[in-house]
This record gives C-alpha cells, structure tokens and sequence, in this order.
C-alpha cells in the first residue's frame, strides 16, 4: 500500500496528542490533591485526548503494517470513542464552569461530586455505545453504496454523529452566554463594591469575554468543518476533503491540554516541581475554581 502522506500527519499529530494529554493524565493521577471535580472532569478530557491520539497512530500502524477489516473496525471504534469523549468532555466542563458560577454557594459539596460522577459516566457510557456500533455490525464493509467519507461508517451513522455534535455546541454556546453575562454582572457589582475605575471593570470584562471567545472559536474551528462536511459529503466524494477538515478536528485534542490543563496554576506548580525540582516561592500562586474564564 502506498504511503499516503495525509496518513503520515495524521500519525504525527496522534504522536503529539498522545504525548501532550499523557502528562496530563499522568499529572491528575498521582497528584492527590486532584480530586476535585474541576480535575476528573479535566482527567475525562485528556483521557479521552491522549486515546484519540493512540488511535490515530494505531490506525496508521495497522493500515500499512497489519491491513485487517477486524483491526479497522475496532481502531475505527476507538476513534469514534475518543473523540465522542472529547466533545463530550467538553460540554461537561462547561456545565460545570455554569454551575460554579450559578450556584457558586452550594457549588463545593457532595451534591457536586456526585453530579460530576454521573455526568463522567453519561459521558463514557454514550462515547463507547458510539464506538462499538462498527464492531457490532453497523458498518459499510458488505455494502459500499451505504458508506459515509469515512470508511468503515455508514452516512446513518455518521449523520448522527454529526447532529449529536451540533448539538453539544449549541448548548455549549448558550451556557458560554450565561457565564459572559454572569461574568459582566459580578465585574460591575466588584467594581462598585470597591469603588473601581470605570475602565478598570471594563478591562476585566472584556479580558472575561475574550477567553470565552478564544475557547469556543478554537473548538468551533477545530470541528465545524467537519461535522459539516460529515453532513453533505458522500462517499464518492474524493477522499483529501476528508483529510482536509479532519485534521483541523484532530488540533482541538492538541490545544485542549493547553486551554484546559496547562493554564491551570495548580497543574503548572505540579510541572515546575517535576520539571525544576523545586518549586520557586516568588512564582504567583492562587487556587483556581472552574469559573476562572
């Protein structure tokens, strides 16, 4: 089989998600302090990052190395599982951040904790009904009229997919508005409180407002794409179009960890102190809650 060179960068961006995500994960794990649900839902996130990034290079390897409809298949599933995961995982942070700002009172107690369970296993639970339809059967193998752009998924389920995406991003677009408008309201109740500028509570709100517009428009950007294209390509349609909004898709994984994770001053302390071996004093160090924006 002939190398396709698109198969050889998606097999490198795989490389760099699965490494990026790894430390994440490995980060979360052995950190006994992160066990909040802001860092399991972090840890769902990565997880669900660094196995699309596995995936992907697994899905390299057994192409060119181990062809096999059965291996196929089940790289197949684990891709439709992460990045299922992935998406989800996000809106999952979002609910959060909405809820640590909604009901910022009662957010620190065991009702939290108990939610934040539930949504983790909503969350894997449909990722991995998603992934194992094409093992199950639903798949294009025995009749190619009915494949989607990506081979082995049928249009059917690739269609799903794809609303099920469109979706999720409107309710993540909708939750992003509330938390701009309870950003904007607790900015201008700070500000009076203690009496600020005029143009200092506008800074903060505006410095609110852009990183919510960074963290929606980078995933926007990563996946509208393709959840398009998933909508109105067929099968006949040539396969670089694939390539082309597929790849952008792979990007938001390898920007998750530093949207989500390296920001985090609790997650950088733990890496400067791997990293350095100590951890310097005049560093600034505060505790994050999720609603930090």
């Amino acid at each position: 089989l002939a190398l396709n060179p698109w198969d050889v960068i998606l097999c490198i961006s795989g490389t760099i998600i699965s490494c990026e995500n790894a430390i994440v994960v490995v980060v979360i794990f052995y950190t006994p302090t992160f066990r909040a649900p802001m860092f399991l839902l972090i840890g769902s996130l990565a997880t669900a990052d660094l196995l699309a990034g596995l995936g992907l290079i697994l899905h390299f390897a057994f192409v060119y190395f181990i062809p096999s409809e059965a291996v196929s298949l089940l790289t197949m599933g684990l891709l439709v599982t992460s990045f299922t995961a992935s998406v989800s995982s996000l809106l999952t942070i979002t609910i959060d951040r909405y809820l640590s700002l909604y009901n910022a009172l009662t957010y620190y107690s065991e009702k939290t904790v108990t939610r934040t369970y539930i949504m983790l296993i909503l969350t894997w639970g449909a990722s991995i009904c998603y992934g194992l339809l094409p093992v199950m059967g639903w798949n294009c193998l025995k009749d190619p009229s009915a494949c989607s752009v990506v081979k082995p998924l049928t249009k059917n389920h690739l269609v799903i997919l794809s609303v099920s995406f469109f979706m999720v991003f409107a309710v993540m677009l909708q939750l992003y508005v509330q938390i701009c408008k309870i950003v904007c309201r607790h900015a201008h109740q700070i500000a009076v409180q203690r009496h600020f500028l005029a143009s200092s509570h506008y800074v903060t709100t505006r410095k609110g407002i852009a990183t919510l517009a960074v963290i929606l428009g980078a995933f926007a950007s990563c996946w509208l794409p393709f959840a398009v294209y998933c909508l109105l390509g067929d099968y006949s349609y040539p396969a670089l179009y694939t390539y082309v909004t597929l790849l952008p898709a792979t990007y938001n994984s390898m920007i998750n960890p530093v949207i989500y994770a390296f920001r985090n001053q609790e997650i950088q302390k733990v890496l400067w102190t791997v990293c350095c071996g100590c951890f310097s004093s005049a560093m600034p160090f505060r505790s994050r809650s999720p609603s930090d924006v």
